[in-house]
């Protein structure tokens, strides 16, 4: 080549035209690989994340926020009410167990001090029954429901208990099941009796 004639890659154009190439090799390159990694007909379906699980908890009474809260797993009934935007003033904090584990579909109530818990129509009462003591070897889950304290979650594990294990032998066996703890069997003690 003469000092005065550039190379053919040297040339602009020849520059642009071999860019050009490359970058159309590229593309190509590139369809294929995507041709290959799914072939024609096959949907690619990713992963959906699992939802962690949670427990659905409905907060009334004297609190801010009255309604229903998601909450963790291993959540308790002190985690409720903050969620629910804390106790208003005259709740009767002492008559709830803030340190006790919630449960799914359980209902929280925080009473006014003085004031009884009752339940919302079509709930059954929530005040102790009248008449002689509930023997908890023959109470129905709706019986126990009538009991202080316990709705239909409490009322299934109490039955459930009773039908795993045999008969209560004591009103102190309460104790063993999940969700009862000493403040709750004081609250029942005056209501049920074992025969």
């Amino acid at each position: 080549m003469g000092a005065g004639m550039k190379g053919w890659g040297e040339h602009p154009l020849a520059q642009g035209v071999l860019v050009g190439l490359f970058l159309l090799a590229l593309a190509g390159a590139v369809a294929v690989v995507v041709r290959v990694g799914r072939p024609p007909g096959v949907e690619v379906v990713l992963p959906t994340p699992t939802p962690l699980p949670a427990l659905h908890v409905h907060v009334s009474g004297a609190v801010a926020r009255p309604g229903r809260y998601i909450l963790p797993l291993g959540a308790r009934v002190a985690d409720a009410l903050d969620a629910a935007g804390g106790a208003l003033p005259g709740a009767d904090l002492d008559r709830l167990n803030l340190a006790r584990p919630l449960t799914d579909g359980e209902r929280v109530i925080v009473p006014l001090v003085g004031t009884p818990l009752t339940a919302s129509p079509g709930e059954g009462p929530a005040a102790a029954p009248e008449g002689e003591p509930l023997d908890l070897n023959t109470a129905s889950v709706q019986a126990l429901q009538a009991l202080p304290g316990i709705g239909p979650i409490l009322a299934q594990r109490i039955v459930d208990y009773r039908t795993r294990f045999g008969p209560f032998t004591r009103v102190e066996d309460l104790l063993k099941v999940e969700g009862i703890g000493p403040r709750t069997l004081e609250r029942l003690r005056p209501f049920v009796t074992v025969r």
